[in-house]
């Protein structure tokens, strides 16, 4: 039906997949040319896609750590030190292990996911645990419920923040 929101769980809209370091003794890890982010990539204001950070992997350092090539259109997000920083994926990338990454399955759109994760970090913090500092597991995130329109809605809804978004970064 039209209109109608079904509620599903992460875990049923999206593959969680977890990013990874390898070994920094060993400088040939890194200076690649794969994209590879860190929670400090997105700590300062940055627009809803990205395409790199500030360090990239090499092949052997992809190889060398259980990090995965995760394609465009990815919804990036850190799940400790700190909890909700949210990004897209504009082409492939890797993460380190401060992420779980959403590789959305057929039907769900990454933007409209982007501003659901935006809207809801409290919800995200609630299912966190840890005494040091708080983590939102991957298991914990797949547990998370979130209601979700038809996709042409969901497209909707993402094209009209989109555009509020532009404009604020246009001002």
């Amino acid at each position: 039906m039209a209109g109608e929101w079904r509620e599903y769980t992460t875990g049923d809209i999206a593959e969680v997949v977890g990013g990874s370091t390898p070994p920094t003794s060993d400088p040939s890890n890194f200076h690649g040319d794969i994209p590879w982010l860190t929670p400090k990539d997105l700590s300062s204001p940055h627009a809803r896609y990205v395409s790199r950070g500030e360090r990239n992997l090499s092949r052997k350092g992809l190889k060398h750590c259980s990090a995965q090539l995760l394609p465009a259109g990815t919804v990036l997000l850190t799940t400790r030190a700190p909890i909700g920083y949210v990004a897209i994926a504009k082409n492939p990338i890797a993460t380190n292990q401060g992420f779980r990454n959403l590789i959305l399955k057929p039907g769900f759109l990454p933007e409209f996911v982007y501003y659901w994760l935006k809207a809801n970090i409290s919800e995200l913090e609630r299912h966190a645990s840890g005494s040091t500092f708080k983590e939102l597991t991957g298991d914990a995130l797949k547990q998370i419920r979130i209601r979700v329109p038809d996709e042409s809605t969901q497209r909707a809804i993402a094209h009209i923040l989109g555009t509020l978004d532009d404009k604020i970064e246009l001002n």
